[in-house]
């Protein structure tokens, strides 16, 4: 069963969230509902200008940085094409 909610709002605001929501090819609405089911979920209010990373990404990042430490898929510092090209043909 549907039920509405009734809020109110900055205009500025009301207008900026539909043309991104739009933008994403969403409703305001479909926006609203999934913020919605994120704090049922999660139980937590989140605040933030910054975008955050995915678990995904993070994962990625620390296999790259372990990676680093190891000295492990690092390629060397190339000053020309050409010293690409002849590195590249080594391998």
């Amino acid at each position: 069963m549907k039920t509405a909610i009734n809020i109110k709002t900055n205009k500025e605001v009301k207008i900026a969230a539909q043309k991104i929501s739009e933008e994403l090819g969403l409703s305001l609405s479909a926006v609203i509902n999934a913020y919605l089911k994120h704090f049922i979920r999660e139980k937590e209010i989140q605040f933030s200008i910054a975008p955050q990373m995915t678990p995904e990404l993070e994962e990625v990042l620390k296999e790259v940085e372990s990676d680093i430490k190891k000295k492990k898929n690092i390629s060397p510092a190339f000053s020309s094409a050409k010293e690409i090209n002849k590195h590249l043909n080594s391998l």
